[in-house]
């Protein structure tokens, strides 16, 4: 077993799209992320806040992010989709 399967991190994310009221008709992303083991929570006004969350998690396990590029990097992928 390597050092990262050791240590595993594990997240909730719920996240929601919500009608804005200055805006009628326009839609921003809402929601939460919970880092499951601790319990805590950090709602977001931003899909693009969910990085910055987990990264110090991944730091502690050893994982280097570099100026945040590599949980970015992944991040930008999985909401690709979701755009």
């Amino acid at each position: 077993m390597n050092r990262y399967e050791a240590s595993p991190q594990s997240f909730i994310i719920k996240i929601w799209l919500e009608e804005t009221k200055e805006e009628e008709g326009q839609t921003v992303w809402r929601g939460h992320i919970t880092h499951v083991p601790s319990g805590k929570r950090r709602y977001v006004q931003a899909l693009d806040e969910v990085p910055a969350f987990i990264q110090p998690y991944l730091e502690a396990m050893g994982v280097r992010t570099t100026n945040h590029v590599t949980i970015r990097n992944w991040w930008r992928r999985l909401t690709t989709c979701l755009h």
